[in-house]
Protein backbone atom coordinates (compact mmCIF):
# COMPACT_ATOMS: atom_id res chain seq x y z
CA UNK A 1 0.00 0.00 0.00
CA UNK A 2 1.37 3.41 -0.97
CA UNK A 3 2.25 5.58 2.01
CA UNK A 4 0.19 8.77 2.33
CA UNK A 5 2.19 11.99 2.07
CA UNK A 6 0.98 14.05 5.07
CA UNK A 7 1.93 17.33 3.35
CA UNK A 8 -0.71 16.72 0.67
CA UNK A 9 -3.67 16.10 2.95
CA UNK A 10 -6.01 19.12 2.97
CA UNK A 11 -9.36 17.82 4.22
CA UNK A 12 -11.38 19.64 6.88
CA UNK A 13 -13.64 18.16 9.54
CA UNK A 14 -16.39 20.44 10.89
CA UNK A 15 -17.97 19.62 14.23
CA UNK A 16 -21.17 21.63 13.75
CA UNK A 17 -21.82 22.95 10.23
CA UNK A 18 -24.92 24.94 11.23
CA UNK A 19 -23.06 26.69 14.05
CA UNK A 20 -20.14 27.46 11.75
CA UNK A 21 -22.40 29.09 9.17
CA UNK A 22 -24.06 31.22 11.87
CA UNK A 23 -20.67 32.38 13.15
CA UNK A 24 -19.48 33.20 9.63
CA UNK A 25 -22.62 35.24 9.00
CA UNK A 26 -22.25 37.12 12.29
CA UNK A 27 -18.59 37.93 11.59
CA UNK A 28 -19.38 39.00 8.03
CA UNK A 29 -22.27 41.25 9.14
CA UNK A 30 -20.17 42.94 11.84
CA UNK A 31 -17.44 43.76 9.31
CA UNK A 32 -13.63 43.96 9.52
CA UNK A 33 -13.65 46.62 12.24
CA UNK A 34 -14.84 43.98 14.77
CA UNK A 35 -12.60 41.17 13.50
CA UNK A 36 -9.15 39.86 14.48
CA UNK A 37 -7.10 36.75 13.76
CA UNK A 38 -5.22 34.97 16.55
CA UNK A 39 -2.71 32.38 15.35
CA UNK A 40 -0.12 30.04 16.76
CA UNK A 41 3.18 30.05 14.84
CA UNK A 42 4.93 26.65 14.80
CA UNK A 43 3.06 24.03 12.73
CA UNK A 44 0.15 26.44 12.31
CA UNK A 45 1.44 29.27 10.14
CA UNK A 46 4.43 27.08 9.26
CA UNK A 47 4.33 23.65 7.64
CA UNK A 48 4.58 20.54 9.81
CA UNK A 49 6.09 18.51 6.96
CA UNK A 50 8.67 19.87 4.49
CA UNK A 51 9.77 17.49 1.73
CA UNK A 52 8.93 14.51 3.93
CA UNK A 53 10.84 15.86 6.95
CA UNK A 54 9.49 17.42 10.13
CA UNK A 55 9.70 21.21 9.93
CA UNK A 56 11.71 22.85 12.69
CA UNK A 57 10.16 24.97 15.44
CA UNK A 58 11.25 28.45 16.53
CA UNK A 59 12.76 26.88 19.67
CA UNK A 60 14.15 23.79 17.96
CA UNK A 61 15.96 25.62 15.16
CA UNK A 62 18.21 27.54 17.52
CA UNK A 63 21.88 26.64 17.62
CA UNK A 64 23.34 28.98 20.19
CA UNK A 65 26.95 28.45 19.15
CA UNK A 66 27.78 26.49 22.29
CA UNK A 67 27.32 22.72 21.68
CA UNK A 68 27.36 21.93 25.40
CA UNK A 69 24.31 24.11 25.99
CA UNK A 70 22.54 22.90 22.87
CA UNK A 71 22.81 19.40 24.37
CA UNK A 72 21.54 20.61 27.76
CA UNK A 73 18.48 22.19 26.13
CA UNK A 74 17.79 18.99 24.21
CA UNK A 75 17.98 17.00 27.44
CA UNK A 76 15.32 19.28 28.93
CA UNK A 77 13.19 18.63 25.84
CA UNK A 78 13.56 14.86 26.24
CA UNK A 79 12.39 15.10 29.86
CA UNK A 80 9.57 17.65 29.66
CA UNK A 81 8.08 17.06 26.20
CA UNK A 82 6.37 13.76 27.17
CA UNK A 83 4.93 15.54 30.23
CA UNK A 84 3.41 18.22 27.98
CA UNK A 85 1.25 15.60 26.25
CA UNK A 86 0.58 13.35 29.23
CA UNK A 87 -3.18 12.69 29.60
CA UNK A 88 -2.86 11.90 33.32
CA UNK A 89 -1.23 15.09 34.66
CA UNK A 90 -3.78 17.67 35.92
CA UNK A 91 -3.72 20.92 33.95
CA UNK A 92 -2.62 23.04 36.93
CA UNK A 93 0.34 20.74 37.63
CA UNK A 94 1.20 20.57 33.94
CA UNK A 95 1.21 24.38 33.67
CA UNK A 96 3.76 24.55 36.51
CA UNK A 97 5.92 21.95 34.77
CA UNK A 98 5.79 23.90 31.51
CA UNK A 99 6.81 27.13 33.24
CA UNK A 100 9.65 25.25 34.91
CA UNK A 101 10.81 23.88 31.53
CA UNK A 102 10.69 27.26 29.79
CA UNK A 103 12.51 29.08 32.57
CA UNK A 104 15.28 26.47 32.70
CA UNK A 105 15.66 26.73 28.92
CA UNK A 106 15.81 30.53 29.03
CA UNK A 107 18.46 30.35 31.77
CA UNK A 108 20.56 28.05 29.62
CA UNK A 109 20.32 30.46 26.68
CA UNK A 110 21.65 33.29 28.86
CA UNK A 111 24.28 31.17 30.62
CA UNK A 112 25.44 29.66 27.32
CA UNK A 113 26.12 33.05 25.79
CA UNK A 114 23.47 33.31 23.06
CA UNK A 115 24.05 36.18 20.63
CA UNK A 116 21.76 37.75 18.05
CA UNK A 117 24.30 36.76 15.42
CA UNK A 118 23.65 33.10 16.34
CA UNK A 119 19.90 33.67 15.84
CA UNK A 120 20.45 35.13 12.38
CA UNK A 121 22.70 32.23 11.37
CA UNK A 122 20.29 29.64 12.80
CA UNK A 123 17.34 31.07 10.85
CA UNK A 124 19.38 31.28 7.64
CA UNK A 125 19.94 27.52 7.79
CA UNK A 126 16.56 26.48 9.13
CA UNK A 127 14.07 24.00 7.67
CA UNK A 128 10.95 26.18 7.93
CA UNK A 129 8.35 27.03 5.30
CA UNK A 130 5.05 28.84 5.62
CA UNK A 131 1.79 27.10 4.79
CA UNK A 132 0.32 27.80 1.38
CA UNK A 133 -1.77 30.96 1.46
CA UNK A 134 -0.26 32.56 4.58
CA UNK A 135 1.25 35.52 2.75
CA UNK A 136 -1.95 36.09 0.79
CA UNK A 137 -3.95 35.94 4.04
CA UNK A 138 -1.66 38.49 5.71
CA UNK A 139 -1.94 40.78 2.67
CA UNK A 140 -5.75 40.57 2.63
CA UNK A 141 -6.03 41.25 6.36
CA UNK A 142 -3.57 44.15 6.13
CA UNK A 143 -5.63 45.65 3.30
CA UNK A 144 -8.78 45.38 5.44
CA UNK A 145 -7.08 46.72 8.57
CA UNK A 146 -7.57 43.46 10.49
CA UNK A 147 -4.92 42.73 13.15
CA UNK A 148 -3.11 39.38 13.27
CA UNK A 149 -1.86 38.37 16.71
CA UNK A 150 0.76 35.62 16.58
CA UNK A 151 0.75 33.94 19.99
CA UNK A 152 3.69 31.63 20.49
CA UNK A 153 5.37 29.82 23.35
CA UNK A 154 8.57 30.15 21.34
CA UNK A 155 10.90 33.13 21.06
CA UNK A 156 9.65 36.42 19.61
CA UNK A 157 13.05 37.49 18.31
CA UNK A 158 13.43 34.23 16.37
CA UNK A 159 9.90 34.39 14.95
CA UNK A 160 10.50 37.96 13.77
CA UNK A 161 13.80 36.91 12.21
CA UNK A 162 12.00 34.06 10.39
CA UNK A 163 9.41 36.54 9.10
CA UNK A 164 12.20 38.87 8.02
CA UNK A 165 14.28 36.26 6.22
CA UNK A 166 11.53 34.07 4.75
CA UNK A 167 8.86 36.65 3.80
CA UNK A 168 11.25 39.52 2.99
CA UNK A 169 8.64 42.10 3.95
CA UNK A 170 6.69 43.41 6.93
CA UNK A 171 2.99 43.61 7.70
CA UNK A 172 1.90 46.59 9.76
CA UNK A 173 -1.09 44.68 11.17
CA UNK A 174 0.95 41.77 12.65
CA UNK A 175 2.01 41.52 16.29
CA UNK A 176 4.08 38.76 17.88
CA UNK A 177 3.16 37.87 21.46
CA UNK A 178 5.91 35.58 22.67
CA UNK A 179 8.98 35.40 24.89
CA UNK A 180 11.06 38.47 24.08
CA UNK A 181 14.80 38.70 24.64
CA UNK A 182 16.93 41.58 25.89
CA UNK A 183 20.36 42.01 24.28
CA UNK A 184 23.21 44.26 25.35
CA UNK A 185 24.96 46.68 22.99
CA UNK A 186 27.24 43.86 21.79
CA UNK A 187 24.32 41.60 20.86
CA UNK A 188 24.60 39.24 23.84
CA UNK A 189 21.45 37.89 25.48
CA UNK A 190 21.20 39.22 29.04
CA UNK A 191 17.54 38.72 30.06
CA UNK A 192 13.96 38.02 29.03
CA UNK A 193 11.13 40.57 29.26
CA UNK A 194 8.04 40.06 31.37
CA UNK A 195 6.19 36.89 32.21
CA UNK A 196 7.19 33.55 30.72
CA UNK A 197 4.81 32.47 27.97
CA UNK A 198 4.51 28.69 27.56
CA UNK A 199 2.10 26.37 25.74
CA UNK A 200 -0.60 26.57 28.42
CA UNK A 201 -0.72 30.30 29.21
CA UNK A 202 -0.37 32.12 25.88
CA UNK A 203 -3.48 34.29 25.54
CA UNK A 204 -4.70 37.87 25.30
CA UNK A 205 -3.68 38.53 28.93
CA UNK A 206 -0.13 38.65 27.52
CA UNK A 207 -1.01 41.14 24.79
CA UNK A 208 0.57 44.09 26.59
CA UNK A 209 3.98 42.39 26.26
CA UNK A 210 3.80 42.46 22.46
CA UNK A 211 5.83 44.67 20.16
CA UNK A 212 4.71 45.18 16.55
CA UNK A 213 6.68 43.22 13.98
CA UNK A 214 6.91 46.32 11.80
CA UNK A 215 8.85 48.13 14.53
CA UNK A 216 11.47 45.39 14.27
CA UNK A 217 11.47 45.23 10.46
CA UNK A 218 11.61 48.93 9.74
CA UNK A 219 7.98 49.39 8.70
CA UNK A 220 5.69 52.31 9.41
CA UNK A 221 5.67 53.84 12.84
CA UNK A 222 3.25 52.42 15.37
CA UNK A 223 0.81 49.49 15.24
CA UNK A 224 -2.47 49.59 13.35
CA UNK A 225 -4.44 49.20 16.61
CA UNK A 226 -3.36 49.87 20.15
CA UNK A 227 -3.90 47.04 22.59
CA UNK A 228 -7.15 48.42 24.00
CA UNK A 229 -8.79 48.66 20.58
CA UNK A 230 -7.59 45.19 19.62
CA UNK A 231 -9.36 43.82 22.68
CA UNK A 232 -12.58 45.44 21.45
CA UNK A 233 -12.47 43.28 18.32
CA UNK A 234 -14.81 40.59 19.58
CA UNK A 235 -15.06 38.38 16.47
CA UNK A 236 -12.16 35.97 16.22
CA UNK A 237 -10.63 33.48 13.84
CA UNK A 238 -8.43 31.25 16.04
CA UNK A 239 -5.73 29.12 14.36
CA UNK A 240 -3.67 26.50 16.20
CA UNK A 241 -2.28 22.96 16.26
CA UNK A 242 -2.24 22.20 20.01
CA UNK A 243 -5.13 21.71 22.43
CA UNK A 244 -3.66 24.52 24.54
CA UNK A 245 -4.13 26.90 21.59
CA UNK A 246 -7.86 26.95 22.30
CA UNK A 247 -7.03 29.19 25.26
CA UNK A 248 -5.32 31.87 23.16
CA UNK A 249 -8.49 33.98 23.21
CA UNK A 250 -8.75 33.81 27.03
CA UNK A 251 -9.03 37.35 28.33
CA UNK A 252 -11.16 38.47 25.38
CA UNK A 253 -14.94 38.71 25.72
CA UNK A 254 -15.54 37.47 22.20
CA UNK A 255 -18.94 37.34 20.52
CA UNK A 256 -18.15 34.88 17.73
CA UNK A 257 -15.11 32.61 17.50
CA UNK A 258 -14.23 30.15 14.77
CA UNK A 259 -11.48 27.74 15.91
CA UNK A 260 -9.39 25.90 13.33
CA UNK A 261 -6.98 23.14 14.39
CA UNK A 262 -4.23 21.85 12.09
CA UNK A 263 -3.55 18.15 12.69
Amino acid sequence: MEELDPSRVSEAVVGDCESLEKKKAAIRNAGPAKFQVIADFDATLTQYWINGLRGQSSHGLLQQGNPEYDVKRHELFEYYHPLEFSPTIPIEEKAKLMEEWWEKTHSLLIEGGLTYDAIEKSVANVRIAFREGVIELFELLEERGVPVLIFSAGLADIIEEVLRQKLHRCFKNVKVISNRMVFDKDGNLVAFKGKTIHVLNKNEHALDMAAPVNDQLGGIDGPTDDNASVKKRTNVLLLGDHIGDLRMSDGLNYEARISVGFL
